[in-house]
């Protein structure tokens, strides 16, 4: 029986790669039709402004075993098999262990992944040489149940008046789904637990200026009807879906980079798989200079030690990251034991 199989062929730095697609009809998002070649092509004509934003990075694959609605798992390090332009590098987890974790290098590798059937990419905010020292600073609004995209907006430009004050040019993207990321460029200067602290106090300083909209809160049962600024997404091994990532939702989103001028009038259900590659076109990449001029984030851990002075103290981790000093008890507020 004849193979369904075809090939793509992807331009990058080294020239065209003929790229290996099994089962080419497999459709990736049924409600749409958007197949599995439909996704390795929207990689491929994507792919330099891809790179230049999630390659040469750690990085995650989220893979499915037949379409969205299936099973789907992760993979961190190549599997075997993997072309030679398929490369990795030793990371650190917070359990302390070393393991190898993927990395791209150029447009051919991610239509390899897709070829993986990967739909969304999880890539780290460090360097694959310098894993230990982001070079982003992120951070994702939430919008909780009973807030929307909407209610995001505003969050994010008020971030954006915060972070300049602290000396950070921001950055923004849709998150694929209801909320925004805010991304700044900074100096991989400092570990991941300086970052973390560094986005906590930008989440809090923006929780006081919008303390109606906006919630630090990391039980989902505090929150109430704002926006959650998710401080956690800054520890180490943990990503967000990176910018052109397709996201595995009914209607083909991509985590898509825009300007702040476009923000306020942007609807995110318009960034598909579908949209993307024309829109790239015909506006270009608002992230094209993202790395110009990273800063520094001095201010941030200034302000981190003004709260800890204040009496603000370390918030809580992932419940799968070991304890850590100095953070509070693990106990949701609806379990904590009262006082008899």
């Amino acid at each position: 029986m004849a193979s369904e199989a075809t090939h793509l062929s992807v331009e990058g730095p080294h020239g065209t790669r003929e790229v290996r697609i099994s089962s080419p009809s497999r459709v990736m998002w049924p409600d749409l039709g958007i197949t599995k070649l439909d996704l390795a092509k929207y990689l491929a004509e994507v792919g330099e402004a891809f790179v230049a934003a999630n390659g040469d990075r750690p990085l995650a694959l989220q893979r499915f075993s037949e379409n969205i609605d299936g099973e789907q798992f992760f993979s961190k390090n190549p599997p075997r098999g993997a072309p030679d332009y398929i490369r990795s590098v030793m990371v650190k987890y917070p359990s302390a262990r070393s393991h190898p974790q993927l990395v791209i290098d150029e447009p051919a590798a991610a239509v390899w992944a897709a070829q993986m059937n990967t739909v969304v990419f999880h890539p780290w905010p460090s360097r694959a040489e310098d894993s230990d020292n982001p070079d982003q600073l992120r951070i994702d609004l939430d919008p909780q149940p009973g807030t929307d995209f909407d209610d995001a907006v505003p969050a994010a430009i008020e971030l954006k008046t915060v972070l300049a004050e602290a000396g950070l040019t921001a950055f923004l993207k849709t998150s694929g789904n209801r909320g925004l990321h805010v991304y700044a460029p900074i100096e991989p200067t400092h570990e991941f637990l300086d970052v973390r602290h560094a986005v906590i106090a930008a989440a809090r300083e923006l929780e006081r200026r919008m303390p109606k909209a906006v919630t630090t809160a990391w039980w989902k049962e505090e929150r109430g009807e704002k926006v959650f600024v998710d401080f956690n997404q800054a520890n180490r091994d943990r990503t967000i879906a990176g910018a052109y990532s397709p996201r595995a939702l009914a209607h083909a989103p991509v985590s898509c980079p825009i300007t702040w001028d476009e923000l306020e009038s942007a609807d995110p259900k318009n960034f598909t798989v579908l949209t993307i590659p024309e829109r790239l076109r015909t506006t270009g990449d608002p992230w094209a200079d993202f790395h110009a001029e990273p800063g520094k984030i001095d201010q941030l851990l200034q302000w981190w030690q003004r709260d800890l002075d204040s009496g603000l103290g370390e918030l809580p981790f992932p419940p799968d990251y070991p304890k850590m000093p100095g953070e509070p008890p693990r106990v949701q507020p609806s379990r904590a034991r009262k006082p008899e």
